[in-house]
């Protein structure tokens, strides 16, 4: 159990998602509450291994939760992925007193903190990630505000469609998950989607873009996640090609990291407070090796073994869905 002399550890890693300062803040006042010492890690696991640390009271997160981005700001490490990277961040650990560490951050960042968690250090995960691909939880902190701004983008850029009757192709993040792309192109009405889990024939694309033109409609929606085989890039270079056959021009539109700086929707800054604070409570309450996401609607504590050996998949049948919609 923690006493009133613990501390606990909290840092963010990876890829940043809107909603990360919320969780952060929810842990150093739940941890503040509870009677520990939090300590925020700057630069995540590479912070860790490096010893960036200073200790966080609930004033220093005040004024945050509707912040985009990490105050405590993020980094990909690779010296972690090498048990010699960990024994030094465990090192780190020690050096500080930590009893127990908070890890908010996406897939990557949850394997990494499951393999803490196999070498013994306690270890509770806040699923956090734009991309929707981490197993065991519904959706991450971060997904809904990207999501409407990917939404935004494609209603601003339909009515430019509708006014010069082009096709447009607009390319979401997501790496190699489709979740964004399918949700976008879903409720942004798109002609054709395409994602990375399914197989993509770009003459199909183009006909889709044809059919629909032929049924009268004034515009003509793509929406393609980024790591898709055939991505914006391919497919531009694919209608470029065959231009002739096409029979008319596509502009492409990648929204890149925008879709990261948004400012976060009430729907994340809750569920970041929510698995914030739930988190903080697992560690207060001597309980770890697990991550912190929504599942069935309410915050779930997944194994964080079972998080870092699971694979995450679509629906499907909302592919589906798309198509008929877009008729």
């Amino acid at each position: 159990m923690i006493t009133s002399m613990t501390r606990i550890g909290v840092l963010t890693s990876g890829g940043d998602a809107p909603g990360m300062n919320a969780a952060i803040r929810a842990v150093v006042r739940t941890g503040t509450a509870g009677g520990a010492e939090v300590w925020g890690i700057g630069h995540g696991f590479e912070g860790l291994i490096g010893g960036e640390a200073r200790r966080l009271g609930p004033r220093d997160v005040g004024g945050i939760i509707q912040q985009a981005g990490t105050v405590l700001h993020s980094a990909r490490c690779e010296e972690f992925y090498e048990e010699t990277g960990r024994r030094r961040a465990i090192d780190t650990i020690d050096q500080y007193g930590l009893a127990g560490l908070v890890v908010i951050g996406g897939s990557g960042t949850q394997r990494g903190a499951a393999d803490l968690s196999a070498m013994g250090v306690p270890v509770v995960g806040i699923a956090s990630t734009i991309d929707n691909d981490i197993y065991g939880v519904d959706i991450s902190i971060g997904v809904d505000t990207a999501l409407n701004i990917a939404l935004e983008a494609i209603d601003r850029l339909k009515a430019t469609a509708s006014s010069l009757q082009r096709a447009f192709l607009v390319e979401v993040m997501g790496r190699d998950c489709g979740y964004l792309a399918l949700m976008a192109g879903l409720a942004g009405g798109a002609e054709t989607i395409v994602i990375p889990e399914v197989d993509t024939d770009p003459a199909a694309v183009f006909a889709d873009l044809a059919a629909a033109a032929e049924r009268g409609k004034l515009h003509a929606f793509v929406i393609v996640a980024e790591g898709a085989a055939f991505n914006a890039e391919r497919l531009i270079a694919y209608a470029r090609e065959h231009r002739k056959a096409i029979g008319f021009e596509l502009r492409a539109t990648i929204l890149g990291h925008v879709q990261r700086g948004g400012i976060p929707t009430a729907f994340d800054r809750l569920l970041a407070t929510r698995a914030g604070a739930a988190a903080a409570e697992a560690l207060l309450a001597g309980t770890h090796g697990t991550m912190f996401g929504l599942r069935d609607g309410a915050i779930a504590a997944v194994p964080l073994a079972d998080v870092k050996e699971g694979l995450k998949t679509l629906d499907l049948r909302l592919l589906d869905l798309a198509r008929v919609m877009a008729t």
